[in-house]
């Protein structure tokens, strides 16, 4: 932010110089009316070419008179709460403008808006520099700096998520390892302990590999590939994933639907979504459940469905289960071996590709997860049950 800051002055001293020379001008033939008519006279209107410089900036600007009267404001400032009614609303930047104009020099802070009247809960933060200009003026510059922030504190979040989720496992092993060196002349023991390290040793893989796999969707600069390709190839590899899971449970997976869809896609990401989905549904339903896929077209969307007969997700949990590690049920997902990062990962994929995931849910009744992406404008063949 100190370089941004650094930026947001340097500019405002060009734009002291622009404004300073019109306000001369204005100046002058102000003196000029007022010799012949000794009226109070307005203030002088903002030239064009100091509002056009105005109006290129990126940040939000405000320009005020003498009386802390705005004679010109970018369009958002009223968006973003810092202008009411012709004047400056937040304290904190009428006060930088109070101490900048005492002063004579420029001020900088870092200022919280409240995004309502009604509420000071939702907050936007803004990185604001005020700096005195000639002709009794005062220039206001502020930055948005929440997505940023937010980014920031998301990063943090994520890191010490990780960092606790690690540990589990890592414990995990290392005391099973000293149980077994304590007791290698027991190969019952051994045997025992040896089972439950591969137990944590998969899940501890299982971890890893999906905190790689968001973190790439997450990265910025990361790029999607996509091509034209074919949801049933998406739907059949995700389903041949989970058959080994599905079977250890007695359960099964039944695939139905229109076929011979297609979308722009990247296919690995695409079937690693639909596999958490998959995975999902099999942890949270009853040994011996069918799970379903279906898939279809509705309006310029793909849709695959994944529906379960599980234990459902209450409305409060609807809410957060796209959230990095948050569990419906966590004594189950430990049972499970689950990740808590799997319907985040699906959700970025669906960003990726322009879509969304949607869920329906009632408790005990279980839950219909429905992947949407965009369709590719091709034709497509008749509905077919797949049994």
């Amino acid at each position: 932010m100190e370089d941004y800051g650094i930026g947001l002055l340097v500019l405002v001293a060009v734009l002291g110089v622009a404004v300073g020379a019109a306000s001369v001008g204005a100046f002058l033939h102000s003196e000029r009316e007022q010799r012949q008519a000794p009226l109070a006279v307005a203030p002088a209107p903002v030239p064009d070419d100091v509002a056009e410089v105005l109006g290129a900036l990126s940040a939000t600007s405000v320009l005020l008179g003498p009386g802390e009267e705005v004679l010109r404001v970018s369009p958002d400032a009223y968006g973003h709460g810092l202008v009411r009614n012709g004047r400056i609303l937040p304290a904190e930047v009428t006060a930088l403008v109070a101490e900048a104009r005492r002063t004579g020099s420029a001020q900088q802070s870092t200022v919280r808006v409240p995004r309502s009247t009604l509420s000071t809960a939702e907050s936007s933060v803004f990185d604001v520099a005020v700096a005195p200009l000639s002709g009794d003026r005062v220039l206001v510059l502020a930055e948005d700096m929440t997505a940023a922030l937010r980014l920031q504190e998301v990063r943090r979040d994520f890191v010490a998520n990780v960092s606790h989720e690690l540990k589990t496992p890592v414990g995990a092993l290392s005391l099973l390892a000293e149980t077994i060196a304590a007791a290698a002349d027991d190969p019952a023991t051994v045997r025992r302990f040896s089972e439950q390290m591969r137990t944590e040793a998969a899940r501890l893989s299982a971890l890893v590999a999906d905190i790689i796999d968001l973190s790439r969707l997450q990265a910025p600069d990361a790029e999607t590939e996509l091509v034209e390709l074919e949801v049933d190839a998406v739907v059949e590899e995700a389903v041949d994933r989970v058959a080994v899971a599905a079977r250890s449970r007695g359960s099964k997976v039944v695939v139905g639907g229109t076929t011979g869809l297609r979308v722009y896609g990247d296919h690995a990401l695409l079937v690693t979504a639909l596999r958490n989905l998959l995975d999902n549904a099999l942890r949270y339903s009853p040994d011996g459940s069918t799970v379903t896929v279906g898939t279809r077209a509705v309006e310029g969307f793909v849709e695959a469905a994944v529906v379960d007969q599980g234990i459902g997700i209450s409305r409060s949990d609807a809410e957060r289960v796209f959230e990095r590690f948050y569990r419906v049920d966590p004594a189950r997902a430990r049972d499970t071996g689950g990740t808590g990062l799997g319907l985040s990962i699906v959700k970025h994929v669906a960003a990726r590709h322009g879509g969304d995931v949607r869920l329906w849910s009632v408790p005990q009744r279980g839950s219909t997860f429905t992947l949407r992406i965009p369709e590719a404008e091709t034709g497509r063949t008749h509905d077919e049950e797949v049994a």
